[in-house]
C-alpha cells in the first residue's frame, strides 16, 4: 500500500517575500562587520599602500550604505506592531 500522497508546499508570494526582506535584515549586521573587516586583509606595509584617509573613507562609506539599506529594508518590510484587520473589533 503507498503512503498517502503529500501536497505540494506552497508559500503565498507576498508572505514569501517578507520572509526573505526579514533574512535580509538579520544578514545585514554580518554583511557590515565583513565588509568593515576588509582594510585589515590591506597590506600595511610596501610600495601600494592604501592610506589611512582612504581606509577611514572606505569604513564611512560603507557604514552610510548599511543605513541606506536598512531604510529601504525597513520601507519594504510590513508594520508588524499594528494589529491585523481580523483582530480589531
Amino acid at each position: 500500500m503507498k503512503p498517502p500522497a503529500k501536497p505540494p508546499v506552497f508559500l503565498e508570494r507576498a508572505s514569501y517575500r517578507q520572509r526573505r526582506l526579514g533574512d535580509a535584515g538579520r544578514f545585514l549586521p554580518v554583511l557590515g562587520a565583513v565588509l568593515w573587516l576588509i582594510p585589515l586583509l590591506w597590506a600595511s606595509d610596501g610600495p601600494e599602500t592604501p592610506s589611512k584617509a582612504g581606509m577611514v573613507t572606505y569604513i564611512f562609506v560603507i557604514w552610510l550604505v548599511l543605513i541606506g539599506l536598512a531604510a529601504v529594508l525597513s520601507r519594504l518590510l510590513p508594520d508588524t506592531d499594528q494589529p491585523s484587520d481580523d483582530t480589531r473589533r
